[in-house]
């Protein structure tokens, strides 16, 4: 009878087959087998494995840390030659200088170069073209820095300095009705810095320019729109009251 036929037979008599005991000696290699020298060592390169990585994440992290720092010095190092050109009357190289940040997300060189490529398209050497082309780009360039920071406060200021350029391309009525936004910020770049020498005259000239309106040009700008830009003396006293006190303030 084989093996198989003994087994069911068994199976179905009751009578089991004893149990095979494995002798204690073999139970000891087993296990010496699973935990021997070459599972010891797999569990050490896991450790090592997990230690590199630990140190890799932990030293991507310090990269990019200093390297957001090294950037934002980078960046302060651009604003601080920016404004040295610029009070030393370098119109050309700060353009150069900052035109390759044209496209930059910082608001504050985008008014810088706003402001660059305004002041290069004043300058006497410029041609008729290439200043359009230039008070344009400027506008714009202040239009992204507001879009990317509305309370910088210089931005405004350059957006409706450029904006009231632009009105010389645009037609009388393009011009009046932009009239609306120069002076809405210009107001808002003295709200973020009440002691902006530069907005606090300009919105005082604008005063001035609407308070002194012609009749003929009042009757035209009536025309064109219902409710057209106006002003008063004592609205111009009041501003520039508050430009004196800024200059007394600034000379004490």
């Amino acid at each position: 009878m084989s093996v198989l036929a003994r087994s069911i037979v068994r199976l179905h008599s009751g009578r089991h087959t004893p149990v095979t005991r494995i002798p204690s000696r073999s139970c000891a290699r087993v296990a010496a087998s699973a935990h021997g020298p070459g599972r010891v060592a797999l569990l050490g390169r896991g450790l090592v494995f997990s230690s590199l990585s630990l140190l890799a994440v932990q030293s991507y992290r310090w990269k990019c840390k200093h390297a957001v720092v090294y950037a934002s010095i980078k960046v302060e190092d651009v604003k601080e030659q920016a404004d040295y050109l610029h009070g030393s009357g370098e119109t050309e190289k700060l353009y150069q200088f900052l035109s390759p940040y044209k496209d930059s997300e910082d608001a504050e060189l985008l008014w810088r170069l706003s402001r660059a490529s305004r002041d290069l398209a004043q300058l006497s050497t410029t041609g008729a073209a290439e200043k359009k082309r230039l008070i344009y780009e400027a506008l714009e360039l202040a239009r992204k820095a507001l879009e990317i920071k509305e309370s910088c406060s210089a931005a405004h200021k350059w957006y409706a300095i450029c904006l009231s350029d632009v009105g010389d391309y645009e037609g009388i009525k393009v011009k009046i009705g932009n009239s609306y936004s120069i002076k809405d910020h210009f107001q808002r770049a003295i709200d973020l810095n009440p002691k902006d020498a530069t907005s606090i005259h300009l919105l005082g000239l604008w005063c001035y320019t609407f308070a002194d309106l012609p009749w003929y040009q009042v009757k035209i700008a009536s025309a064109l729109f219902a409710a057209p830009p106006s002003s008063s003396f004592e609205e111009l006293i009041q501003i520039s009251t508050a430009k004196i006190f800024f200059t007394w303030g600034k000379v004490s």
